[in-house]
């Protein structure tokens, strides 16, 4: 007996140190494997920023090894699938820049997701985007607020299909694993905004898989007039593949009698060796966690880390806290809180499945079979009438402890025609309101567009775009949110379109009350995604077997009610709204010879300006009263507009070394628009300069 007791435990012991041995050679436990630095130089020359002094540049790669088989990395969608080393992990790396003070003090560290390869906070933020996508000089820093206020600033890559760039630029692009050999069905959708012998069938600014098979004989390509139309198929004797306009760039095709205006176009073929796509968003996550816990190059770790996502990129955060990407493999948090900016409805269905092309969304018009969005699409638990599903997109956000993240989202007029951002804070059905949880900011920034509008002409819109500069609060959100999450500090409370403040309506509701004369007419719809059936594989596993999806019911979104102005109630009101000079709105009608003439902008709104006078207001026809009737003369519409900036500033979404900045656009539009001549129907006197 005492035999048998001591062989067992002999091996016990023996098992033990075998797993200890394997231990001294398996590779350490996270993600992170190594970091590898391959530049370090001061950044801008030196150039001191206030207090927080000088800055560095450090660009380098981290190695990442993921284990299939650990709980944290079960939700990447074929992980499981991806050549893997002895020890069953997954390898990839990516490419980082950081930029941080020279200091040495802790700092907080925002991560800002790149948008389809390119830095991006930068160019709203601080007013510039770095030339060549590679912050290097003073100018690249435009005017230095992120340094001035010293934030640390990271880049990485986590997405695949970007298009190659001019020579010199440095996009940040991710080579993730491959899963070499399984095929599937994709379809690529592409318009055209002219007669055109060749197009590319690449998503926006992107790439798209190959066919499997080249000049694929049984590829097939479909045309139609509007998203919910039959497909009608092209005869594949008509048009063929033809090669990319640069090596390693998106595919084109060339069809008889060209490519026409007002047609959706499908190409479907099988395509080869899908990317594990969500590896992208794991590389992000182990890359934090590794920074949070590890000194790099002599600076001590953050005293705090938030994420900055500007649309393609807010989704994709939306995404990671969906799928639980944003606790590590330590059960951790892997940052503070975090800021998506114009998201729309959230992203909680794309970046994280097989075949997956990250750069594509949907639009009014457009990609409406592409899953970018899906239930659930709020912060708080809902439930939907359709599936029957009550979910929340925090369910798998939770750390250990039952921690979340600190979150602002914020959504201009525009996401609420072409983006579907009322979901965010109603029921998938649109009958009631929604409200976020304690650790959820909701702000509509209302007036404002996709970005702040920089085009000089009309085509191929209908109207000049809208300038509201809402970048300002943007601004005073970011230090918000970094002392909400490293002081404790409440932030700004939520200001929201909403059903109960009766500030959020039907399309339908909102041609009735939005003021006619102006020369332009509401879209007669906003998007209304379908919900999309791919086939019972695809909500487990993240497999299409139905391709296109068939569709299923919309989901009902709503648009912010206009005042009798037509600038839109509710939520964040800003300068531009509360201290008007016309008519701001969230949409832009496409121009007829550009096809699709009841179709909006993916990303503009409109700018319709008020009639200089009294008499010029009654021989346009226009309802709404004119400059001279609101503002007699300069100072006092200069006195609006600062009582406009201090309600922000007071209510800490606009920020005091911000107000003569406002200040002096709002002027600056008010004297061109009283030196514009009204029959001159360019664009060009929205800005300062020719």
């Amino acid at each position: 007996m005492l035999k048998r007791l001591s062989l067992k435990l002999d091996r016990v012991a023996s098992a033990v140190a075998l797993a200890l041995l394997a231990g001294a050679y398996a590779p350490a436990q996270g993600a992170v494997e190594r970091i590898e630095i391959r530049e370090r130089v001061p950044f801008a020359a030196g150039t001191s920023y206030g207090e927080t002094g000088a800055y560095e540049k450090i660009r380098g790669v981290a190695h990442f090894a993921l284990d299939p088989r650990d709980r944290a990395n079960a939700s990447i969608i074929d992980l499981g699938r991806a050549p893997r080393d002895e020890y069953g992990r997954v390898h990839f790396s990516s490419e980082f820049v950081l930029l941080r003070p020279v200091h040495g003090k802790p700092t907080t560290l925002i991560y800002d997701v790149n948008n389809r390869g390119g830095i991006a906070m930068l160019g709203q933020i601080n007013g510039r985007s770095p030339a060549n996508n590679d912050p290097s000089t003073a100018a690249d820093a435009g005017d230095g607020f992120l340094m001035r206020h010293g934030f640390s600033l990271l880049f990485s890559a986590w997405t695949w299909d970007v298009a190659p760039a001019a020579p010199a630029a440095r996009p940040l692009v991710l080579a993730p694993p491959v899963l070499k050999g399984l095929q599937g069905r994709v379809n690529n959708e592409f318009t055209v905004n002219a007669v055109s012998d060749i197009a590319t069938y690449a998503g926006m600014r992107g790439l798209t898989y190959e066919p499997a098979t080249p000049n694929d004989p049984h590829a097939q390509l479909t045309q139609r007039r509007r998203p919910q139309d039959p497909r009608r198929p092209v005869a594949r004797s008509s048009w063929q593949f033809v090669e990319p306009a640069q090596a390693g760039g998106p595919g084109r095709i060339r069809l008889e009698g060209g490519f026409q205006p007002d047609v959706i176009y499908e190409l479907s073929y099988v395509a080869r060796d899908p990317y594990v796509a969500g590896a992208g968003m794991a590389g992000i996550r182990d890359l934090l966690s590794y920074l949070r816990d590890h000194p790099l190059e002599g600076a001590p770790v953050p005293k705090n880390i938030l994420m900055f996502g500007i649309s393609q990129s807010g989704r994709l955060i939306g995404r990671m806290l969906h799928d639980g990407l944003n606790v590590d493999e330590g059960g951790k948090l892997v940052f503070d809180g975090a800021y998506l900016h114009v998201p729309g409805a959230g992203g909680s269905a794309g970046f994280n499945s097989r075949f997956v092309q990250p750069t594509r969304h949907p639009s009014m018009l457009e990609e409406h079979d592409y899953p970018a969005d899906a239930f659930p699409f709020t912060a708080t638990l809902t439930r939907d009438p359709v599936s029957g599903k009550t979910a929340s997109t925090l369910d798998r956000a939770r750390d250990r402890q039952g921690r979340l993240p600190k979150l602002f989202i914020a959504n201009t007029s525009t996401e609420f025609w072409n983006r579907g951002a009322s979901l965010i804070a109603t029921t998938p059905d649109g009958l009631a309101d929604v409200a976020p949880p304690e650790n959820v900011r909701l702000y509509g920034l209302m007036g404002a567009q996709h970005y702040v509008g920089r085009s000089r002409t009309r085509a191929p819109f209908t109207a000049c775009v809208s300038t509201s500069d809402h970048y300002t609060t943007m601004r005073a959100l970011v230090l918000a949110l970094d002392e909400w999450t490293s002081q404790g500090k409440a932030p700004p409370a939520s200001a929201y379109p909403s059903l109960d403040q009766h500030t959020l309506t039907s399309v339908a509701d909102y041609h009735a009350v939005f003021p006619k004369g102006l020369g332009i007419t509401p879209p007669e719809q906003n998007l209304r995604e379908p919900r999309l059936k791919f086939g019972w594989r695809y909500e487990r596993f993240g497999i299409a077997d139905t391709v296109p999806p068939k569709q299923g019911a919309a989901y009902e979104t709503l648009v912010p009610v206009p005042d009798a102005d037509g600038n839109d109630k509710g939520g964040v009101r800003l300068v531009e709204v509360q201290a008007p000079l016309g008519t701001h709105t969230g949409w832009n009608l496409r121009a007829p010879v550009t096809g699709f003439a009841w179709a909006t902008s993916r990303f503009d709104g409109s700018f319709v300006p008020f009639a200089r006078t009294e008499a010029e207001r009654l021989a346009a026809g226009d309802p709404r009263p004119s400059l001279a009737e609101r503002y007699p003369t300069r100072d006092d519409f200069a006195a609006a507009v600062r009582a406009a900036a201090e309600n922000l500033i007071r209510a800490r979404l606009l920020l005091p070394e911000d107000l003569e900045r406002t200040m002096a656009g709002n002027l600056g539009l008010y004297d061109r628009i009283l030196q514009r001549d009204p029959a001159d129907q360019s664009c060009n006197y929205l800005f300062a300069t020719p």
